[in-house]
């Protein structure tokens, strides 16, 4: 469902717990000067609409150990596996991210290594076996934009 149709008092929610999930109901509230059982009620709307996706905590993986974050475009020996393939990458750890994509790849998935041995142990032992035609591995240095998407009337569409 593209463009839903929000009005302000969602909008104005969505931008404060987009900044902070943690932050408490009674406290959205009171910015948006409503009460705290509409809060509730906006966001199970909100949630039931599909837009909030529920809450989380965030993990620095840098600092649990995982020290390189790489990009792999993946070529498929043979296109029809999609399903499958995407499948097997699910049940493994080290993807947190895959994407269909147009241009030179069939896959773009995002992965996380302890190391640049670990990244080539996964590549050769994990991706391989899936019936990869060939991939290619960019490693990402920093990261020095990583936020939610802004919550603006232009994206989810004038009141």
């Amino acid at each position: 469902m593209a463009n839903q149709k929000l009005d302000r008092l969602d909008k104005q929610i969505l931008k404060l717990i987009s900044d902070d999930a943690r932050v408490p109901f009674l406290e959205v509230a009171r910015a948006c000067n409503v009460s705290g059982a509409a809060i509730h009620q906006r966001i199970q709307k909100l949630t039931n609409m599909g837009i909030l996706k529920g809450s989380q905590f965030l993990i620095d993986p840098e600092k649990v150990g995982y020290e390189t974050c790489a990009y792999i475009g993946i070529n498929l020996k043979n296109p029809a596996d999609f399903d499958v393939v995407v499948e097997k990458l699910r049940d493994i750890p080290e993807v947190v991210e895959c994407h269909y994509t147009t241009g030179n790849y069939d896959l773009f998935i995002k992965v996380y290594a302890i190391n640049n041995h670990h990244l080539l142990n996964f590549v050769h032992d994990k991706l391989q076996p899936l019936g990869i035609a060939r991939s290619e591995s960019i490693i990402s240095f920093h990261s020095p934009i990583n936020r939610q998407l802004p919550i603006t009337d232009v994206l989810i569409g004038e009141e």
